[in-house]
């Protein structure tokens, strides 16, 4: 399980080294393949462990394709979707075109949301943090105790 935000660098070959205890759960679920992707919503990078991407791969496919924003969400998640390997440094390299996507530059946040992690430029990421919070609550989160 991936928890925690963490400010790591991009070198300018887009190279970017995962934190320690990030690594080691990556390593530990998925012997360090991962599948990196676009974000369907924010421009930000979707980074999910290699089972876990082959489990929802076939949901994904499986959506309409005379729908809209089905082939947007297929375009996006499938047609981003880049496999990537940790090198003996703990280390991808993301590729240009995933970067562009998500604006990545020198300083970035790898934000751990359970299952996946979430890959964002260090700007865009305390831009959203600081936007107010959607008023269209959804129902599971207004009965969500803390």
């Amino acid at each position: 399980m991936f928890t925690g935000s963490h400010a790591i660098n991009m070198d300018a070959k887009g190279r970017m080294a995962i934190p320690t205890r990030v690594r080691e759960g990556l390593v530990e679920s998925c012997a360090g393949r991962l599948v990196v992707t676009a974000h369907t919503e924010d421009r930000c990078l979707l980074v999910f462990p290699e089972p876990k991407w082959q489990e929802i791969l076939p949901k994904i496919q499986s959506l309409p394709t005379m729908n809209k924003a089905s082939r947007r969400v297929q375009r996006l998640l499938i047609g981003y979707a880049c496999s990537l390997e940790m090198d003996a440094n703990g280390r991808i390299l993301v590729p240009p075109t995933l970067r562009s996507y998500a604006d990545l530059d020198k300083k970035l946040m790898l934000a751990g949301l359970g299952d996946k992690l979430e890959l964002w430029s260090e700007s865009s990421w305390f831009a959203q943090m600081e936007e107010p919070g959607d008023d269209d609550m959804p129902e599971e989160l207004q009965s969500l105790v803390l």
